[in-house]
């Protein structure tokens, strides 16, 4: 309850921020007389509490009210976030001129430039981007590896692995999205597909055909997933159902043996014990020790835990987005050091962090376009 209420207040009084930089910016470009002042105070407190509107609609079974705050509230989320990023740039130039203006020479204040065209210009250019953005995250590429082993079984020559991650199915990515990774996943025929985690949104509606779409996907030695932070989120009872229904064998730290060919190894997101040395006790104790055998991991979150890192070939994960929308994977690689594409960890083990297939909140991604990833490993 406690840790409830102090992400209400955290996430609140960032978004706040968000909202009154905006409003403070609008002031200073336009000349906004008192009525439609208060019309536009009265407009930044309705999309400040929008997220509350979405969950409220979710639960009172207002599915069309419910869509319909989501795409707005959501688009609006990164309309402010990329108001902040572009705009900011104009008040710093502003400050700069200023102060040299001040202290170094008056004629340097000549150089200055008038709030309203840095607003106008903002809004051009997140509108630019918002258009691009909606038109990249539907434009899915294929990322194809080829990984060289001694580990696979006599007479395999090749293995196909197909990792789809971060799908976030929701009432924005509905069966219509389904259909389309079903297609081109299809199309690669997979010996194994994966799944890196957060499959799943709260309050979804096509759950039933989302799942019978999946579970069409043919592969040879099977598919398998595990749960990401959002399967947490949604509830891991019921999002483990969702997930076992599509097809996919959850994997909840614990290991299987692919038709006699790889072990795959698959560990919660959010363990109990997640950030302790348990949880590094954990992940290197469900790994088989067998070395001879070639040895996946699925874990969501990027990280790289030493216990185990010679005991698995490949670590697929997740959860990073790229950032989604530029400039904040800025902000994500700051966090995340294996942030994007394959690492080398040790002589024979790689990481690959998926920029995931679908997206988060705003159904918009910008300079991180979705993949589906293919992994050929080759006996040598």
């Amino acid at each position: 309850m406690i840790s409830n209420i102090i992400f209400f207040l955290v996430f609140f009084s960032l978004y706040g921020s968000l909202h009154y930089y905006f409003y403070r910016s609008c002031k200073q470009a336009l000349n906004i007389g008192f009525l439609w002042n208060i019309i536009f105070i009265a407009s930044m407190l309705f999309m400040l509490f929008s997220p509350v509107l979405i969950r409220i609609t979710s639960e009172q079974g207002y599915r069309l009210w419910h869509i319909c705050f989501s795409y707005f509230a959501f688009i609006w989320m990164a309309v402010l976030f990329l108001f902040l990023s572009i705009h900011i740039v104009f008040d710093i130039y502003s400050l700069i001129i200023t102060l040299s203006g001040k202290f170094i020479s008056p004629s340097i204040n000549r150089y200055s430039l008038e709030n309203r065209v840095a607003f106008t210009v903002t809004l051009v250019l997140i509108g630019a981007i918002i258009l691009y953005g909606t038109i990249e995250a539907n434009s899915i590429i294929v990322e194809k590896l080829t990984l060289q082993t001694e580990k696979l079984p006599r007479g395999i020559s090749s293995l196909r692995i197909v990792q789809i991650s971060d799908l976030h199915f929701s009432n924005i990515n509905g069966s219509g999205f389904a259909k389309k990774i079903s297609e081109i996943v299809s199309s690669l025929d997979p010996d194994i597909l994966v799944s890196t985690g957060d499959l799943i949104e709260m309050d979804f509606y096509q759950k039933e055909e989302v799942a019978d779409i999946l579970r069409k996907i043919q592969t040879r030695y099977g598919k398998y997933a595990v749960p990401g932070n959002h399967e947490f989120y949604y509830g891991i009872q019921e999002a483990s159902e969702f997930t076992e229904d599509a097809g996919f064998k959850m994997l909840r730290n614990e290991t299987v043996l692919a038709c006699s060919l790889v072990h795959i190894a698959g560990i919660d997101d959010r363990d109990p014990n997640w950030l302790g040395e348990e949880s590094a006790d954990i992940e290197s104790n469900i790994l088989d020790k067998n070395l001879d055998t070639y040895t996946v991991l699925l874990k969501h979150q990027p990280k790289l835990n030493n216990k185990s890192a010679e005991l698995f070939d490949l670590q697929l994960s997740g959860h990073t987005h790229k950032g989604q929308i530029f400039p904040f994977s800025l902000v994500t690689s700051f966090f995340y050091s294996f942030h994007s594409g394959l690492y080398k960890v040790r002589e024979n083990s790689y990481i690959y962090v998926s920029r995931g297939t679908g997206v988060w909140g705003p159904p918009i991604r910008f300079l991180s376009r979705p993949e589906i990833t293919v992994f050929d490993l080759e006996r040598t």
